[in-house]
Order: structure tokens, then sequence, then C-alpha cells
């Protein structure tokens, strides 16, 4: 009997829908789920919609070149690889299979401090590669813990730091709450040794409150809900290396940001999973871009699905957009491969944008390439 044929996927959505069937229950909610009604997770997609594009036309687009830089190093395009936890729940090779994937398509990765693989694991599985990869960090109480994370990474080659600011305690997700989420018993947070960091099981979800899942007492135990702007200049004094924050949403966080010294922002609302009916990425970018008026770069995360919503953010003020679930999706699809396969297919729908947009590069795209129409209220 011939090998099953591969599914033919079109679309990031594709990838979506095959993960949905594939998954188990405790990884799949985990991966998919937001804040209370989920109302930011669709909104985060949602408004892309609301922003068209006005391209021009009768102008040379037959060659088309999409590479940029972030923080001072070259990368082919300006779609990157978000940070995403417990990456081995969807597929055994994990967080090392996305940066080989990162690898391969030569862009950035921001590996996630809670990873079911090592800081110098994942290095170690892209040896030869240029590719930036970053490290997501939160605070924890244990400041020494956090101190070693980030000389972790300098030493493994990370260059830059992204910084987590806004979990001071952990969203209201109201699928882990009914399945008392746990990371499966054969994976840990591979970046600590500390049985209290590495695990999070039935001791936490036995400790958490009725209305917690085991994560959310994992956070309150763990993560510093005290921070201030003088912590991510506590931050900046340690590494050797750009720190940025992610988490902003507002231009009065963005200006204290570059008051405090950063490098860059990623205007985030952490998937829509902290504060159910915060606005969508798409919506706040400008605002955020406007405040910090090319101090530092502004970077996106947060519903992007299409070549044309890529378009869009980098005409609003981005420097890159940062994918989180779509990865995920991919990587439980077919691994390694699968990641290339989804960076490949929106790769493709940008450059067709942008010669359809009449942008050669992507110092082409403008402004005046997007229209705003009208915001109707949550």
């Amino acid at each position: 009997m011939a090998p099953a044929a591969q599914p033919s996927f079109v679309s990031l959505d594709d990838f979506e829908k095959h993960a949905y069937a594939r998954l188990d229950r405790n990884a799949l909610d985990y991966y998919r789920s937001g804040a209370q009604d989920m109302i930011t997770v669709r909104e985060n997609q949602r408004a892309f919609d609301r922003i068209v594009v006005r391209p021009r036309v009768l102008r040379d687009v037959s060659t088309i070149d999409m590479q940029i830089t972030v923080q001072g190093q070259p990368i082919s395009s300006p779609i990157c690889i978000a940070p995403t936890a417990m990456q081995r729940m969807a597929h055994p090779e994990g967080e090392c299979a996305t940066a080989r994937a990162s690898a391969r398509k030569d862009t950035c990765m921001i590996l996630s401090s809670w990873s079911t693989t090592s800081i110098e694991d994942v290095a170690a599985s892209t040896p030869n590669s240029h590719a930036p990869k970053w490290l997501q960090l939160y605070i924890y109480k244990d400041r020494e813990a956090t101190k070693r994370l980030i000389e972790r990474a300098q030493d493994s080659g990370y260059t830059a730091i992204a910084l987590t600011v806004d979990t001071p305690f952990l969203g209201r997700r109201l699928a882990d709450i009914r399945n008392r989420f746990q990371l499966p018993p054969h994976l840990t947070m591979a970046n600590f040794s500390d049985q209290g960091k590495a695990q999070v099981g039935k001791a936490d979800a036995a400790s958490a409150a009725d209305n917690a899942s085991g994560l959310a007492a994992y956070v309150a135990s763990q993560i510093d809900p005290t921070l201030s702007w003088k912590h991510v200049q506590w931050v900046k004094s340690v590494a050797r290396i750009p720190v940025l924050v992610k988490g902003i949403l507002t231009a009065e966080d963005a200006r204290l940001a570059v008051d405090a010294g950063v490098d860059g922002i990623i205007v985030s609302n952490h998937g829509g999973r902290q504060i159910d009916t915060a606005p969508a990425t798409i919506d706040v970018l400008e605002e955020v871009c406007r405040a910090v008026a090319g101090r530092v770069e502004v970077y996106l995360d947060g519903g992007v699905r299409r070549g044309t919503d890529v378009f869009k953010a980098l005409a609003l003020g981005a420097t890159a957009v940062f994918l989180g679930r779509p990865v995920l999706w991919a990587l439980s699809y077919n691994g390694e491969d699968g990641v290339v396969e989804m960076l490949d297919m929106i790769n493709e729908e940008l450059r067709l944008t942008m010669a359809l947009a009449g942008c050669v590069n992507i110092s082409d795209i403008s402004r005046d390439h997007v229209r705003m129409l009208a915001q109707p209220r949550l």
C-alpha cells in the first residue's frame, strides 16, 4: 500500500486546522487559548481586515528584495519567529526543530525562557548559522536565576534579550483552568535545574486556587509582580547585548521604555492571553511608533496570518513581525520542514503583495500604502 499523501496546504489556516485534529487536548488548549472570552485573540486577526492596501501600479517589480536588519543584524525578510513556550508538546524536536527552520530561512527567532529545550541545546542545533537568536526573559523573584539566564544566553551566542513586561500574573485562561494544565511528565522547563522552576505539574495544579491553572500557580510563585521600570534598567546593567521590552500597547509606556534605555519595543498583547479586550496589536502599532519617533526599532506580534498582514504592519511603522501560534501549528504538522513550509508560504505572500503594491524593497513600503477603515467598538 502506498503511503498516505501529505495534506496540501495553501494558507496558514490550513496548518491550524491540521493541528486541531492532531494535538492532544492539554497541548492544544494551552497553545490556542486566550484570556477570558478570547475577544482580543479574535481581534488580533480581525483588525488587519479593517486596513486596506493602496497599491501603486506601473512600476518595475521584476525583482523584489525583502532583506532587512534587526538590531543591526541582517535577515532575509521581516517575518520572524516569536517566543512560544513548551514546543516539545507540539513535536518531539520542539525548539531545536524551530531553530533549524529559522536558520534555513535566515530569519530571527526568539526562544522562550519556558522552552522544553535548553538555551545551550537550541544554540548547538544550528552550529553554522548566522541567523540571530534572541532570548525571551521573565524576571524571576530569584534574581540570580534571572541573571544566569542572561549570562547563559550571551555565552551561547544569543544576540538580544526580549524582556516580557506584561505578566506580573498570568491572565485568566479558561481552557487551562478547566484542564488543570500540566506540562507532560516527560518534559520540563529545560532552562532550570531547580525543580520548583523546571516543573509545571501536579504540585502546581494542586496548590492553585479554584480559579487558576497549574501554570497560573507557577507564575504566582516564581515571577516577581513588584517589577517597575527600574528593573528594566537592572536587566540592561546585567546584559552585554541589546535589551528589548515585549508587551507594550500604549504611547505612554513606549516613551517610558525609551527613557529606560531599551534597544527595541515589541508591540504585543501576549497573543491575547493576558487582558481580554485589550486592543489588537495592529490597532496600536502606529501610536507606539509615533511615540518612539524612530529612536528604537519597533516590532509587532499578534494575529499575523497573511502576507498582506505583514505588509500592513510594515506600512504602519514596524521593522518586522513575529509569528507565534502559526509556528506551533506548523511544528505539529511536520517538525522543522513544517515550519520551513509555513515560512515559505507567508514569505511568498508578502513578496506577491509587495509586487502588486508597487514596492521592490522593504523601504518602499510607506504609510501611504494603507488606509484605516472605521474601527468598531469591541
